[in-house]
């Protein structure tokens, strides 16, 4: 290690040196007319205006952005009413149908019931004309059976005697 720190020392003894000026020293010289190069370049003011750009763009970015929250804000507030009031829309539909499908029933069962007693009425006059059908019938038949046997019993009974004597009996009378 010793040999190692000669060599260096002895290295660094024999390094070039310019107008008195070692290596160290150029650098530093370069580096000096360099910045004032972009000095006298303006590169300072470029880079300044650059990141102003840049920062102006940042902050329109940032106001488009705040006026599109405001406005998404403003359409969520807009269609939270529409979607409260669709809800209040459904609801007074709801009791509309409720109370329309309630009138329906009702007529419904008072057409029912006045149906029933229509057919009721109906069927009690079916039976009653029924019932005078059959009466006729029987009255018919017992004038029929009547009409027979008084012609039975005439036959039977008169004579031509009796039935000119009967005949003259009814002249007379007139």
């Amino acid at each position: 290690m010793p040999d190692l720190l000669i060599f260096l020392a002895a290295s660094y003894a024999d390094a070039p040196s310019a107008l008195g000026f070692d290596d160290y020293g150029w650098v530093a010289a370069a580096m000096t007319i360099l910045l004032l190069v972009f000095v006298w370049k303006k590169v300072p003011g470029m880079m300044m205006s650059g990141l102003d750009a840049k920062i102006a763009e940042i902050k329109s970015q940032l106001e488009e952005a705040k006026s599109l929250r405001a406005e998404a804000e403003a359409l969520r507030d807009e269609y939270a009413a529409k979607i409260a009031g669709a809800e209040k829309d459904a609801e007074t539909m709801m009791d509309g149908a409720r109370r329309e499908a309630d009138a329906i029933l009702a007529k419904a069962e008072d057409d029912s019931e006045k149906m029933v007693e229509r057919r009721q009425r109906m069927a009690e006059e079916k039976i009653s004309a029924a019932e005078r059908d059959a009466v006729n019938q029987v009255r018919q038949r017992a004038v029929d059976a009547a009409a027979v046997a008084s012609r039975t019993l005439i036959s039977q009974n008169h004579t031509r005697s009796a039935d000119s004597k009967l005949a003259d009996e009814v002249i007379s009378s007139l």
